[in-house]
């Protein structure tokens, strides 16, 4: 056959090859899924078929290159197959990173179909989250320092430096001590179980949701849709509030200053009735009582409870808001009073002042 011709017909046999392995594979793949329907792996592995086939199409014109006689492709053998097996790795570890995330994402699926506790969902799930990540950051290593290591000048180069490893160990050590602290501290929140993705935190007094956490930062969507982002290490460093902790059920309060001569035994019934009437209220509890006094009103404190901080949220402003409305329409006294009446006459001086037109 003419050398000219080789190309073309090599290519093309690797090309049409590769799309059969793959064709039979994704066949396979979904022949499995339909007797396995409990478990989504075998649906999830099928997202492999491209990285698949460029590993096969790879490896295939990798090993039969040099069979071609034409001349030009022959003077350049070493950049060619320089070219291809830096292809196979990165098509390796693009293979890899995928049947891995397959595998753990189809173990953490069946998992969250199987477990009723959100919070060990929540748990799993942020963990799954930096497994990921950990195995992409390490197969992305591992790719680039085989690619590097093709190249004959490289392997010079690293054995030069392994003689200053230490030396550069502990600059790098040095510089990077913030990035390692922080990367520790997201092994530490992954594992420690003290902040899960879906957790209601309040962290620099800012209320929201754990969005996202990765190996250096995390993310908090609070109520008005901002996106607050912090490195890990405030969270292993300071304290903050979890209100997923533990359970989401939450009690909260709220407070109203009204007149001394607040009807408190009818309050206590109208919040009862408000929280029969608030579908935000999850029935665990109630109260109503007066907390604290000062000379111009009392200070009353309604405790409400609900399943999560959002009930509660709408519980709490429901109960306010009618209470406040409840006052102001039936028992208007109520309601807190600036006194403007002139201070009564005082002694001075041992003789008491009397007023215009008493007697003597």
């Amino acid at each position: 056959m003419n050398s000219l011709l080789q190309v073309p017909a090599v290519i093309g046999g690797a090309i049409v090859l590769t799309f059969a392995a793959g064709r039979v594979t994704d066949l396979l793949l979904r022949r499995a899924a339909a007797r396995h329907p409990e478990t989504p792996l075998w649906t999830m592995l099928r997202r492999c078929r491209t990285s698949v086939r460029v590993l096969l199409l790879a490896a295939t014109l990798r090993a039969v290159y040099r069979q071609i006689g034409w001349q030009p492709l022959q003077e350049n053998a070493t950049a060619v197959g320089r070219i291809l097996t830096l292809v196979l790795i990165g098509a390796s570890a693009w293979c890899v990173v995928l049947v891995t995330s397959a595998v753990v994402e189809s173990s953490y699926a069946r998992y969250a179909l199987g477990t009723r506790d959100p919070s060990r969902v929540r748990r799993v799930r942020t963990q799954v989250t930096l497994i990921m990540r950990i195995v992409t950051a390490v197969v992305a290593v591992v790719a680039a320092a085989a690619m590097l290591l093709t190249f004959p000048d490289l392997r010079a180069v690293g054995t030069s430096l392994l003689a200053s490893a230490g030396i550069i160990g502990i600059v790098a050590g040095v510089a990077a001590q913030s990035t390692l602290g922080n990367l520790f501290a997201g092994f530490q929140i992954a594992f420690g179980d003290m902040v899960r993705i879906g957790d209601t935190v309040v962290v620099a007094g800012e209320w929201g949701v754990v969005e996202e956490i990765t190996l250096t930062f995390l993310a908090v969507r609070t109520w008005d849709e901002r996106r607050i982002t912090m490195p890990v290490s405030y969270f292993t460093g300071r304290p903050f509030e979890n209100w997923s902790r533990g359970g989401i059920q939450m009690t909260g309060t709220v407070f109203l200053h009204c007149d001394h001569t607040t009807p408190v035994a009818l309050m206590r019934e109208k919040l009862k009735e408000i929280l029969d009437g608030c579908e935000a209220w999850d029935g665990r509890g109630w109260d109503l009582a007066v907390t604290d006094t000062t000379p111009s009103a009392i200070v009353v404190r309604a405790i409400v409870t609900a399943k999560d901080a959002d009930d509660l949220w709408t519980a709490r402003c429901a109960v306010r808001e009618q209470l406040v409305a409840w006052l102001a329409e039936k028992h208007p006294y109520a309601l807190p009073r600036v006194s403007t009446a002139a201070a009564p006459a005082t002694p001075a001086d041992g003789v008491s002042k009397r007023a215009p037109g008493s007697d003597a």
